[in-house]
């Protein structure tokens, strides 16, 4: 009886994430839908048919817009920010666990109080320094502000780095290891599966962000997937079959991306959990 009930339970379960699967997934799959149909089909059928015949030119005319550009950069971008990321959260998180300095709980604790700092504040000091340095509408004026990791990567770090069984850090010190040996050949290899998760959450939000590149950077030669999308809306008002065609370039990638490091991700759920 009571695996009759345990076995309706988790069809239940399956049920309702089914269904919440198909609420949150419904939107993009329209979206795909819409980028395969002409605007004639758009406007004279109704939203939820099947594009017939399907149609790529809404992607061949994204590739005349010049968002095959946008979508190189935004990558250069997310590539550079993510290596700067992880490796600098990295050492950061992997001192505020296992090394000890005077200061250190206290730094620690400062420096994730800037969670609470609105990123908007920031954007006009970083607008006038980039502008004092010399690099306003420049790559780099894309990836300095954001390149030597974030508070929530660190404390996200730390707390995994502290997991690590003490007695393993001391038998690797006890070998001869410094802290960069212990940092690299043993910190690093068994916390993969969270840097891997926030790798993802990395990529992800740099890879969506607008506010600080429609700001920082004007004109095609640096522009982001993001501001090309938003500024393609604009020059075509109503066009909605050439829009959603940018938008599912722009989230394409991102999917690829949890697909890659979706079993990663679990795992460091399941750790956690586990811990």
């Amino acid at each position: 009886m009571r695996s009759d009930d345990s076995k309706l339970d988790a069809l239940r379960a399956y049920l309702v994430l089914g269904f919440a699967a198909l609420l949150v997934l419904a939107p993009y799959g329209l979206s795909v839908l819409t980028s395969l149909k002409t605007p004639q089909q758009y406007f004279s059928r109704p939203p939820l048919d099947m594009p017939d015949p399907a149609t790529s030119a809404n992607y061949s005319a994204l590739g005349q817009a010049g968002f095959g550009r946008a979508a190189l950069v935004t990558a250069l971008v997310v590539a550079f920010l993510l290596l700067g990321q992880i490796a600098f959260s990295a050492m950061a998180a992997f001192a505020f666990a296992h090394l000890r300095f005077r200061g250190r709980e206290t730094l620690f604790w400062v420096y994730l109080a800037t969670l609470m700092v609105p990123p908007i504040t920031t954007v006009v000091p970083w607008y006038l320094l980039m502008g004092e340095l010399g690099l306003r509408g420049t790559f780099w004026t894309l990836v300095l502000p954001y390149v030597f990791g974030s508070p929530y990567a660190v404390y996200l770090l730390r707390e995994n780095f502290r997991q690590i069984p003490e007695e393993l850090i001391t038998a690797a010190r006890l070998d001869g290891a410094n802290a960069f040996d212990v940092f690299y050949h043993v910190v690093l290899p068994v916390s993969r599966p969270i840097l891997a998760t926030l790798a993802l959450i990395t990529a992800v939000a740099n890879w969506n962000g607008f506010l600080w590149p429609l700001i920082a950077t004007s004109g095609p030669k640096w522009q982001v997937l993001s501001v090309a999308t938003a500024n393609l809306q604009d020059r075509e008002i109503g066009n909605w079959t050439l829009v959603t065609a940018a938008t599912t370039v722009a989230i394409l990638p991102l999917l690829v991306c949890f697909l890659v490091a979706g079993k990663h991700i679990v795992r460091s759920i399941a750790l956690t959990g586990l811990k």
